[in-house]
């Protein structure tokens, strides 16, 4: 049960490290969902069977990756580079 706590704890604080950032992916996969199909329950029908999986995915991979790399660098991460 300790063990479990403080795996528990340590990820909580390794999430909070404060590198909040743009979060282009997560914002690509909710553009790209907002406009996949010229109807709002078309819509609602991809986020709830795949948009909503794919969005933690890239929620989580935003702030794990891309934003601790701009974080931690003070660059910009490598898709951002691309405007």
């Amino acid at each position: 049960m300790k063990k479990t706590f403080l795996a528990c704890v340590l990820g909580l604080t390794l999430m909070g490290t404060s590198c909040l950032g743009p979060n282009k992916w997560f914002n690509a996969v909710h553009d790209w969902n907002s406009k996949a199909t010229d109807s709002k329950w078309g819509n609602e029908a991809i986020f709830f069977f795949v948009g909503s999986w794919v969005g933690s995915i890239a929620l989580w991979g935003d702030y794990v990756i891309s934003n601790s790399i701009e974080f931690w660098s003070g660059d910009a991460a490598p898709d951002a580079k691309a405007k």
